[in-house]
């Protein structure tokens, strides 16, 4: 990759960087976002799996709490393998990651928990440490889509069992 390149991509991601954190809104939606940032390949590659790329593409809104390919990667070996041959299974952890609502973090640090599309409930805990989701930390916050909002989490969220 040339120089040129590079420094160009560099601008865009500046570029995109920033208009999301002036809270503009994107004129993409969740999924478009999700493939376009490179970090949730893993994710991306369960939501077209499960047939869950419409339903994230759809009006919304949603708040997707989006694990990245590294919080895929901290499961045991096999999971992900595992999880993409069990459409069921793999649907119903996808779903715990949404809230039906737009949810800016503004909001989620003022709530204790919130029910996902999946009918389960996640905790919220804002500590000095940051913003918990269950165990999983939001790393990144307020990734402003057309169709809602994404906040990056470094562990994925698996359901109660109950």
């Amino acid at each position: 990759m040339n120089i040129t390149r590079i420094a160009i991509i560099s601008l865009i991601s500046l570029f995109a960087s920033v208009s999301v954190h002036a809270g503009v809104t994107s004129n993409e939606d969740i999924v478009d976002i999700a493939v376009a940032n490179g970090s949730f390949n893993t994710l991306v590659a369960a939501v077209k799996a499960a047939g869950l790329v419409e339903t994230l593409k759809s009006e919304g809104p949603f708040t997707v709490f989006a694990p990245t390919d590294a919080a895929f990667a901290k499961l045991p070996a096999g999971t992900v393998e595992a999880l993409l041959a069990d459409k069921e299974k793999l649907t119903e952890i996808l779903l715990y990651h949404v809230v039906a609502a737009n949810v800016p973090a503004s909001v989620a640090v003022t709530l204790t928990e919130a029910k996902m599309i999946n009918g389960k409930f996640v905790d919220i805990e804002k500590s000095d440490d940051g913003l918990f989701i269950n165990d999983s930390k939001v790393i990144k916050a307020d990734i402003e889509a057309k169709n809602g909002v994404i906040h990056v989490i470094d562990t994925v969220l698996l359901p109660p069992a109950n």
